[in-house]
């Protein structure tokens, strides 16, 4: 099962973006303008920022995420996100001989096809553990399937996850990395509510999509429908 857990993030994190945003117009010092913008005032700022679409000042800020039981797919398609740091459990180094899967829903839902996915992940089961006997882990590991569980930790500045979101929330995104997007936006909205506001699948920021002729025409309807 899918746990995704914030571990850390930079300190007040509007205040931040706010100093750094007004420093750029501004002839006060760094301290000056840090105890000017705080709460209110700051959260002012980075409203306006966001709305404007200056997302500079947003890479100033960061948040570091765990995340556990999910698929090797998944973490495939997270990579693409190339700003970003990722630390990921390494199967050349791990042995796999008790390993966890995912299983997509419209597998779990199909009697036939989980039975049959079920027995397929148990013959690779015996069959790494056999390979791992006589050979290196990491030679073994090449059997092993995309729905093996990993777990992995991610680290995204506030402009890279509001990519992220606009990309992953959508409701074309794959199931899994989809959900994975829902579950980190819900963290950082607590911790930055201004910046992270709007955040999600464009048509739910402002009503339009980019996925042209492949849209699924949700956002003509008006409709919000979230994870």
């Amino acid at each position: 099962m899918m746990q995704v857990k914030l571990l850390n993030w930079t300190p007040e994190p509007e205040n931040t973006v706010a100093t750094a945003a007004r420093l750029c117009y501004s002839d006060a010092t760094i301290m000056e303008l840090a105890d000017k913008m705080q709460g209110a005032e700051a959260a002012k700022l980075v409203a306006k920022l966001v709305a404007m679409g200056h997302f500079s000042p947003l890479e100033h800020v960061s948040f570091t995420f765990g995340v556990q039981g999910v698929s090797r797919t998944l973490t495939h398609q997270l990579v693409r996100h190339r700003i970003a740091s990722y630390s990921q459990k390494s199967q050349r180094y791990v042995k796999e001989d008790h390993f966890d899967f995912v299983i997509p829903p419209s597998i779990a839902n199909n009697p036939v096809a989980r039975e049959k996915y079920l027995q397929v992940m148990e013959d690779i089961q015996q069959a790494y553990t056999q390979l791992a006997a006589v050979v290196e882990k990491e030679d073994a590991r090449y059997i092993l399937p995309n729905a093996c569980h990993t777990s992995i930790i991610i680290t995204m500045n506030s402009r890279s996850l509001l990519n992220f979101f606009e990309h992953r929330c959508c409701s074309r995104a794959q199931w899994e990395i989809r959900q994975l997007a829902w579950k980190m936006l819900a963290l950082v909205r607590e911790q930055a509510p201004t910046i992270f506001t709007h955040a999600g699948a464009r048509c739910d920021v402002d009503g339009t999509c980019p996925e042209g002729f492949m849209s699924c025409g949700r956002w003509k309807k008006g409709k919000k429908d979230c994870v």
